[in-house]
């Protein structure tokens, strides 16, 4: 594929994807302070990472549950442009809409409305009788079966529902390849029965929904009553403001060369449909309001989402001894593979990875963490009282410069906090 027809397909990704109740008391405490909070260590790598044009711009943020503990904007919006990245750059976060979704639905669960192991069927009728692909037969047909168990919230939340992203299934490809010639099949089957394996895909989507229907709100108003108002996340939200939009970052991407190209800022008509599993925008700060909620147990500045237990079997590994999070990508254009920490042992939360293993000079044994499709990352180490946020805007997802900004920072942060 030549690069002019790569970019022409991902200036359409960039269009289309761009892509609580209140429970028992948490520790109340003052609204955390948003100071240029530096570490001269973590600045000069940042922004050496800048200087040698591998990022166009890179705005990170960690926290305990009490402070911000360090607060870095290095290099531009755009490469070439005047504006620079600041602490309120606004970036699009891809699959970090995904942890909203897995609390606002866990807030639902806290109140009886949807229950972890109850059919999802019941209460969203096309999440009934699914199909699952068993293979294809001499002549390219799918194969298909009757799922031999339900799927589940808990199967939805922890993505061993079945359901798989054509971005790292090749399976799903060929099998949309031939439904295209077949009405007669389903148009999403599973592509294994559920709780047999982990796929990354679509779940969060079908939460999302189910939010919706049990709430009687639509996630875009649901997220703005539950969890971004009370927490005062003004900048996260599913359409820009005009103000907003000003502070935009631009998607930059990743040619052959290693060199990046800056892509003109698209205004997205406002959704209608609002998903579970991506699409809203956010800052820096907002979301490591939402992580800090989160390490202290469901709340922060006196406002409470989620209990401290329900905090806590979403930290808990939910899916035995299944291996998660490593993928392969079946468009480099869009992502490279993915495996954020070779040698680990990964499962997954209510909403989250999570590493077995502490990751050296990083994390420890037991946090969680996940990202966005333009190389935005966040963590929660529970163990260290730490959780942090790294955004930038580049395609392929996965960029290997990108990781390596990554990687620097978390070890940045460790150095300089030096947790107990």
């Amino acid at each position: 594929m030549r690069f002019s027809r790569r970019d022409a397909l991902l200036r359409t990704v960039a269009v289309t994807a761009a892509g609580l109740i209140p429970g028992a008391a948490v520790p109340s405490l003052a609204a955390p302070p948003r100071p240029q909070i530096r570490n001269e260590e973590i600045d000069a790598v940042l922004q050496a990472r800048v200087d040698a044009a591998e990022v166009p711009g890179v705005v990170a943020m960690a926290a305990t549950e009490h402070s911000v503990i360090y607060q870095g904007a290095f290099g531009m919006r755009s490469s070439g442009a005047r504006a620079g990245m600041s602490a309120d750059t606004v970036f699009s976060i891809a699959s970090m809409t995904k942890l909203l979704t897995s609390v606002a639905a866990m807030q639902l669960v806290e109140r009886g409305k949807l229950k972890l192991d109850e059919p999802a069927a019941s209460v969203d009728p096309t999440l009934g009788s699914p199909q699952v692909l068993d293979g294809f037969d001499a002549q390219g047909a799918p194969q298909l079966h009757a799922a031999r168990k339900p799927i589940t919230l808990r199967h939805l939340l922890t993505h061993t529902s079945g359901f798989s992203y054509q971005l790292w299934d090749a399976n799903v490809i060929r099998y949309g390849k031939a439904a295209r010639n077949n009405p007669a099949l389903p148009r999403a089957p599973l592509m294994f029965d559920p709780d047999t394996r982990w796929a990354y895909g679509g779940s969060l989507d079908r939460v999302g929904r189910l939010v919706e229907i049990v709430s009687g709100q639509n996630l875009d108003r649901y997220f703005h009553d539950h969890i971004l108002g009370p927490l005062g996340m003004n900048d996260t939200a599913f359409a820009l403001t005009e103000k907003q939009r000003t502070r935009q970052a631009s998607l930059h991407l990743r040619k052959a060369d290693g060199t990046l190209v800056p892509q003109p800022l698209v205004r997205r008509t406002d959704p209608k449909v609002f998903s579970g599993g991506g699409g809203i925008y956010s800052t820096a700060p907002d979301y490591l309001t939402l992580l800090q909620a989160l390490l202290n147990g469901g709340g922060v500045a006196g406002k409470s989402i989620l209990r401290p237990q329900t905090v806590a079997l979403m930290s808990t590994n939910q899916i035995g001894n299944t291996d998660a999070g490593i993928l392969k990508t079946t468009n480099p254009a869009l992502s490279g593979d993915v495996d954020f920490f070779p040698g680990v042992r990964l499962r997954w939360g209510l909403g989250d990875m999570i590493n077995v293993d502490p990751v050296p000079e990083g994390r420890r044994a037991g946090s969680l963490t996940w990202a966005g499709l333009y190389n935005t990352y966040y963590w929660i180490d529970p163990a260290s009282r730490i959780a942090g946020v790294i955004m930038m805007q580049i395609l392929p997802f996965a960029d290997q410069r990108a990781l390596n900004v990554y990687r620097l920072f978390e070890r940045g942060i460790y150095r300089a906090h030096k947790p107990a």
